[in-house]
């Protein structure tokens, strides 16, 4: 039985859509075997402040567009929607790239995103992956 007083907070977003899932670990293994790395095709929302970010944050779980809420407040080149396009490991900051890994594929109408945002030397991120390969 899962634990009662975990998921309670989150009210109407808790669909087990994060801690679910956990039996994909073995499969990520044998594909970074592979030519020895994975890309994954990241959008982000990048704000130097914390305020802001948790702004945008609240933005998304009231069901606003990932792309929309990445045009009107992301503060990087990545304004087209927050799209950062196929990223490789390595080609990423340490933090963002452990959030980008563990993070499993999502749509834009049904994002699975970074709760809390990521900090890095560049601000705070709240990222998506569209994508693995």
């Amino acid at each position: 039985m899962p634990p009662k007083g975990k998921g309670a907070k989150g009210g109407k977003g808790a669909k087990g859509g994060k801690g679910a899932a956990s039996g994909g670990e073995d499969t990520d293994k044998k594909e970074k075997a592979q030519k020895g790395g994975t890309a994954v095709k990241v959008r982000h929302i990048l704000c130097e402040k914390h305020g802001k970010c948790m702004e945008a944050m609240e933005k998304l779980k009231a069901g606003v567009r990932f792309s929309e809420v990445a045009s009107q407040y992301s503060e990087d080149k990545a304004r087209q929607g927050g799209d950062l396009g196929w990223m490789t490991r390595g080609s990423m900051v340490g933090p963002f790239q452990d959030a980008a890994f563990a993070l499993p594929v999502s749509s834009m109408d049904k994002p699975i995103y970074t709760d809390p945002p990521v900090k890095t030397k560049f601000g705070y991120h709240i990222i998506m992956v569209e994508g693995k390969k």
